[in-house]
């Protein structure tokens, strides 16, 4: 017969396995339970390793502000997705009509890879640009005709011909470009800024996004939202998207029936239910969720007031251009980024596509041209009419560049250009910039860098420097090292600072 005390001590551990904190300890993470000790003897503990400080905020990570002061609080970053051609834009190369449909000299191309869409092509014949250049301003920069607006502010620009990147292809070059590797998963620019440097105005996020609408090439480049993606930063960090048409956010709106003070009531609810189970076991994304609850409820009323554009003058509308009150265009987005600015959001980033011009280049391309050439110009001015240049950094750019030879059939009037990745051109304007200067240079064909090369780790150092941050001091603790923007490169390149 079984002793009774040994059939009671049976029941009690069979109820205390199906009792909720049992279940909860079984779907315990790792990441939960280190939590949940942070709140006890681990935050104890921390005190005396960290002091009173840290130890108060517990083991989730904090914004850490700027290492020094900084010259730049807020950016706009004009991101030409498809790989705009130097040679019909800020890289002038004169010598290359007199090579018309002549062959790339093999001294030049020195049996760098190139892409399989021109691998198989017999010949690599010289294309000129059919547009012509002048010099501008008193910097004397040689600008491209298709940009008669960005002629006009040169003075105001640093052009940077001596970009590099190894990504030979869109995907891993644009994700490089705005995260620091080829290999997606990583936090984007905008994360890392939100991260590091906090918000400015909580009534709308730190980081925005918006894709307009274009007119070059319509087959373009797919955007994919880890491109303004967290990664492994904390979920709050991470870009949101401003739509084109409709609500501006998706989800903003209330749903009919229900009224500001019942969503309130609603959130309070919710809030109360999330906080409960933070408390329980440690999870900082409960706590991430919560504050982005709160950041929609706020954002209901300050959306609307952001994008009524009825108060802007006219003389401000027409600095951007006939599409500044078009919604979903470039010149609508720049003024919005604006605005954006002018309200303390920390990083704006514009997509344009379509700049991918593989084929018929003279046509798409002076179609983007037109798209974004007055819109960046009543951007720079109107920055700078407000005062807010001076603390406000704007980048213009892409993820390579394009070849000097042609991809397809070559005329004069008509060709296209495959990837390169060995050189290409972009600028920056504004806070803490040396303006009215040309930084680096290439070869006669635009295919090699004679001076000055600038990685896409350097632009991205320099950038943080302006706004106040040591690139090398700026990191996330994930996966067991120590992850930065610039990976384990970069450097600062004290000729582009004023």
């Amino acid at each position: 017969m079984q002793n009774p005390n040994h059939q009671v001590e049976s029941q009690l551990r069979r109820a205390l396995q199906d009792s909720p904190i049992a279940e909860g300890a079984r779907h315990m993470t790792r990441r939960q339970f280190f939590g949940r000790t942070a709140t006890g003897i681990g935050t104890a503990a921390l005190a005396s390793v960290l002091g009173p400080k840290a130890a108060a905020k517990g083991l989730r990570d904090e914004p850490k502000g700027p290492h020094f002061a900084p010259k730049a609080k807020r950016v706009i970053y004009l991101c030409m997705s498809g790989a705009p051609s130097q040679f019909e834009t800020f890289d002038w190369k004169p010598k290359l009509r007199d090579m018309f449909d002549k062959e790339l000299p093999d001294s030049i191309r020195n049996g760098q890879r190139i892409t399989t869409m021109t691998s198989g092509q017999t010949r690599f014949p010289i294309a000129p640009s059919k547009f012509d250049f002048a010099r501008h301003g008193e910097s004397g920069a040689e600008v491209c005709e298709t940009l008669p607006w960005h002629a006009k502010m040169v003075d105001d620009l640093c052009i940077m011909r001596s970009l590099h990147t190894d990504a030979i292809n869109h995907d891993p070059a644009i994700t490089f470009t705005q995260t620091g590797s080829e290999q997606p998963g990583r936090p984007s620019f905008g994360s890392w800024l939100s991260y590091g440097l906090g918000s400015m105005n909580r009534d709308l996020p730190s980081f925005v996004v918006m894709t307009p609408k274009w007119k070059g090439r319509a087959e373009a480049q797919a955007l994919y939202q880890r491109l303004w993606g967290s990664g492994y930063l904390p979920s709050e960090n991470q870009g949101v998207a401003l739509r084109a048409g409709g609500d501006p956010v998706l989800y903003l709106s209330d749903p009919d029936g229900v009224d500001r003070g019942k969503r309130r009531r609603m959130l309070d609810v919710v809030a109360e239910l999330n906080q409960r189970r933070a408390d329980e076991v440690g999870d900082p994304e409960i706590r991430a969720r919560i504050e982005q609850y709160e950041m929609a409820f706020r954002m209901q009323t300050a959306v609307p007031e952001l994008t009524d554009l009825s108060g802007e003058p006219q003389s401000v509308l027409d600095l951007y251009g006939p599409d500044a009150t078009v919604p979903g265009t470039f010149g609508a987005s720049c003024l919005l980024a604006r605005r954006l600015v002018e309200r303390d959001v920390r990083f704006v980033q514009i997509y344009h596509r379509g700049w991918d011009q593989h084929g018929n280049l003279p046509t798409d391309l002076g179609n983007n041209c037109r798209d974004v050439d007055q819109p960046c110009y009543g951007l720079i001015q109107d920055l700078k009419a407000r005062g807010l240049l001076e603390d406000t950094l704007v980048i213009w750019g892409g993820e390579f560049g394009r070849t000097t030879y042609c991809q397809g059939r070559l005329t004069k009037e008509n060709y296209g250009r495959d990837h390169h990745p060995r050189c290409f051109s972009m600028w920056m304007a504004g806070a803490g910039v040396k303006t009215g200067q040309v930084y680096g240079a290439t070869d006669d064909f635009s295919y090699n860098i004679t001076e000055n090369p600038l990685s896409v780790f350097d632009l991205n150092a320099t950038i943080l420097h302006l706004l106040g941050l040591d690139h090398e001091r700026l990191t996330y603790r994930h996966a067991g090292r120590d992850f930065r923007l610039t990976d384990v490169h970069g450097e600062v390149r004290q000729a582009l600072l004023a």
